[in-house]
């Protein structure tokens, strides 16, 4: 069967209720509140000390088969996408045993005896290869089957750290099937992109060493990164990746980009993919040769640089991972495309090939913070969730998803919007998952970041949430540090 009888069919989202308003932290930080709107967002979420990325997979799975109604003994792939496991054995699986649990509490079949649980890990990308494994299993052994991959993470950073007001945490299930209801694609026409990167972002076994463990089991996650560096890693990788997709393709570059209805892209905050997108459609024009040169010259002459320079330097495009592992000249790795860059923001070009494609769902995700691994898929779903209340008509448009993660990977994916796509899409039901949002005070935040009970903040979390952690290191049953769950029969 074709790649492209397989796709999406619906979406399921969780947050936590626990809201940092970033306006409000600008007040307790000093930081510019003006800035951080227009580059981050309006605010992020965060875990209570009951919950992890378990906690939450395991909702988002829950409400993925409640609302879309999902036989779960047609399930026979379950793929958990994160970077904050907090086991280094088992994933997925304790995802389907609570999911079961739950299941079993409501008088519902369990999922699948013979379901595959595959966890995927590679930093903000697991989601993304979570949703091409689960394609490849539709296509092949699993046909006739239904599949759900859950990204769920949780992003943290030290407090006073340039990355503290991109936290954020939430998982996204998503249902995979024949047929599908939503996103049709086609793996063929995908692309990839992978290097290695020294000190981009990474999280190495040493930090916890010393680290006291806490009642819920949950160890401090914060990542060793270098922020421009990153930066830079993300625009490098993405523009490969763009680069081999469009080579499959063939055609006019830049007139993909011109026609692209929405473009999703993975989100650390609010501009990093505006950022990128720029610099693609400029290298499109670039690789389109005397068809586009008229725009890329006109660009050239408003930055002063001259565009046989521009040329060689978007030449270099698959060069730059292999200079050294860190070098702090990375920090910008196209500056005369820099340069265009910004004289391409302030033309009407910008708006129509950047911005509009990026409308969809945005407004929402500058209230969802980082979310890792589920940041992309969350947008997506609140893209349609937009365009179905908005009456915005998607049907047989075609989409582009772009995923990342650091250290450092990137995929492309070109998806087509199925004819009934409302009927999916209306299930997805983001105002529910946004609403009830609890605002913490700077205290109630720095404990919760911290990992210990806020003051004064009922536990509003009654889905599933860690009862307790074991603590047996000896004797006839061990279970150091192993959470055990509580997955109360009402959850919705």
């Amino acid at each position: 069967m074709n790649a492209a009888q397989f796709g999406l069919s619906g979406f399921a989202v969780y947050v936590p209720p626990y809201r940092v308003d970033l306006q409000q932290w600008c007040g307790w930080t000093g930081n510019v509140w003006d800035k951080v709107r227009n580059v981050i967002g309006t605010g992020f979420r965060i875990p209570g000390v009951e919950q992890d990325v378990y906690t939450m997979a395991a909702q988002a799975t829950l409400d993925l088969i409640l609302r879309y109604r999902i036989d779960p003994a047609r399930v026979g792939y379950l793929a958990l996408g994160t970077e904050s496991s907090m086991d280094n054995a088992t994933g997925a699986v304790i995802v389907r045993g609570l999911v079961d649990r739950a299941l079993a509490a409501r008088g519902l079949p369990r999922l699948a005896r013979d379901c595959e649980v595959p966890e995927l890990k590679q930093a903000c990308l697991g989601g993304v290869y979570g949703i091409k494994g689960a394609l490849r299993y539709l296509s092949y052994d699993g046909a006739g089957r239904q599949a759900i991959v859950v990204a769920s993470d949780i992003a943290e950073y030290a407090r006073g750290s340039t990355g503290e007001p991109t936290q954020g945490a939430g998982a996204v299930a998503m249902l995979l099937e024949a047929d599908p209801q939503l996103l049709a694609i086609d793996l063929t026409a995908a692309a990839s992109a992978s290097s290695f990167r020294m000190l981009d972002f990474r999280k190495p076994f040493a930090r916890f060493a010393g680290q006291p463990v806490p009642a819920n089991g949950r160890l401090r996650d914060f990542p060793v990164f270098n922020g421009k560096y990153s930066t830079a890693a993300y625009v490098d990788e993405t523009l490969v990746a763009l680069d081999q997709l469009l080579s499959k393709r063939g055609g006019a570059r830049a007139d993909y980009f011109r026609h692209l209805e929405a473009v999703f892209m993975h989100r650390p905050y609010h501009r990093m993919p505006h950022a990128a997108l720029a610099l693609a459609y400029l290298f499109a024009l670039g690789a389109d040769g005397h068809t586009e040169r008229a725009e890329l010259e006109a660009y050239c002459a408003q930055a002063g640089v001259d565009v046989n320079a521009v040329l060689a330097e978007m030449a270099t495009i698959d060069t730059r991972a292999h200079q050294a592992d860190f070098n702090e000249q990375l920090a910008e790795p196209y500056p005369l495309c820099a340069a265009l860059s910004k004289v391409l923001r302030d033309s009407p070009r910008y708006r129509q090939v950047v911005d509009d494609k990026m409308q969809l769902g945005s407004a929402r995700m500058m209230e969802a913070g980082n979310l890792y691994s589920a940041a992309l898929p969350a947008w997506v779903a609140a893209g349609f969730d937009e365009a179905v209340k908005s009456g915005h008509d998607l049907a047989g448009r075609e989409l582009l998803l772009v995923g990342y993660g650091s250290g450092d990977a990137a995929e492309a994916i070109p998806a087509r919007v199925a004819a009934n796509w409302k009927v999916a899409a209306a299930r997805i039901g983001l105002d529910a998952v946004l609403a009830g949002a609890i605002d913490l005070t700077q205290a109630q935040y720095e404990a919760l970041h911290d990992g210990v009970d806020a003051p004064n903040l009922k536990v509003a979390n009654e889905g599933f949430r860690i009862e307790r952690v074991g603590s047996r290191n000896s004797g006839s049953v061990h279970d150091f540090g192993v959470a055990y769950y509580a997955v109360p029969a009402s959850i919705g």
